[in-house]
């Protein structure tokens, strides 16, 4: 089996954090969002991963090579023209069964049983309460009947995390070219799941798993959301430098990170090289080699390099006085 991680997105939704770096490196609990995605594959035997790369793509290179030995590529999407067009760039490469796993959200399902499926792939869903923001799956007998992408009247609420194996290479590469030929687009753009439809009205069939967790990485305020999720699962994690200092758990404070007369937690994480000193964080993520000295955070994102530092107020309040500052 071969893995397919598309990763040319531009994370709009995510800037300023996403100006400097790709979404995919953007830190939670500890890690990339990326990292947390590869360990979620991790124990699969996969022949090699494709990464299909975009903007600052250099970075994401850069990055997997310093951190995991398996056989990786990358394919350059310059033009952003959809998911269908950004796999087809890598249709060299697929030569045997493969799982197309999107890097927005953190999924988890159980990957190993994929490899004695007997049908010609399969998809993982989620129930969702509002479907019209996603791809969503209808089903007959756990088969995909039909998929379609953010319908604006809602056909299943069933919505599709972004995790696909495709057995049949062969028909869903026919299928990539022939929805590239014919110029099928939803709202501009060449989707999966319009490719993935073509398969099932020449009779594949694919099977529809359901996903215990699916976790979103796409906005500021998702992120702090996967992070409080990630961090109450693992619990603490304190491999930094503490220094009079209170740990409220679940926090993750990298190793090279330094705490010092701090408050910080719950729902923390702290990178490398970063120093929090004299402060109060809650809900926060603190990327590496930021400094943040004499601050209240809370539901904050402080990226990498970043500097906040507050100078404290100065009050002379007379009886029953009233303040409150923003």
């Amino acid at each position: 089996m071969k893995a397919i991680i598309p990763l040319a997105g531009l994370g709009t939704r995510l800037r300023p954090h996403t100006l400097s770096r790709p979404k995919p490196l953007v830190q939670v609990a500890g890690k990339p969002v990326l990292g947390h995605v590869l360990d979620r594959l991790d124990g699969v035997d996969f022949s090699q991963m494709i990464f299909i790369t975009g903007y600052l793509g250099d970075q994401i290179e850069a990055w997997v090579r310093a951190n995991y030995t398996f056989d990786a590529v990358f394919v350059e999407q310059k033009e952003l023209k959809g998911q269908a067009h950004a796999i087809q760039l890598a249709r060299d490469y697929i030569d045997e069964p493969i799982l197309i796993v999107f890097v927005d959200t953190i999924f988890e399902a159980n990957i190993r049983q994929l490899e004695t499926l007997d049908c010609d792939g399969a998809i993982f869903v989620k129930e969702v309460e509002d479907p019209r923001r996603f791809g969503v799956a209808v089903l007959d007998d756990g088969l995909v009947e039909r998929l379609v992408e953010k319908p604006k009247q809602p056909v299943s609420n069933l919505a599709v995390v972004g995790v696909y194996y495709l057995r049949d290479w062969r028909l869903f590469i026919d299928c990539l070219d022939e929805l590239i030929d014919r110029d099928i687009k939803t709202g501009g753009e060449y989707y999966l799941a319009d490719a993935l439809q073509l398969m099932v009205d020449k009779g594949a069939r694919l099977k529809a798993f359901a996903s215990d967790v699916w976790e979103d990485t796409g906005t500021a305020e998702a992120l702090l959301q996967t992070n409080r999720y990630l961090l109450g699962k693992a619990g603490n994690t304190v491999d930094g430098e503490v220094e009079n200092s209170i740990i409220v758990p679940p926090v993750y404070l990298s190793a090279g990170a330094k705490l010092v007369n701090s408050v910080i937690g719950p729902n923390v994480s702290v990178a490398s090289g970063a120093v929090v000193c004299e402060s109060v964080l809650k809900d926060c993520i603190v990327g590496d080699n930021a400094q943040v000295t004499s601050a209240v955070l809370a539901n904050s994102l402080v990226g990498s390099h970043a500097v906040v530092q507050w100078d404290p107020h100065r009050l002379n309040l007379s009886d029953y006085s009233q303040i409150e500052l923003g």
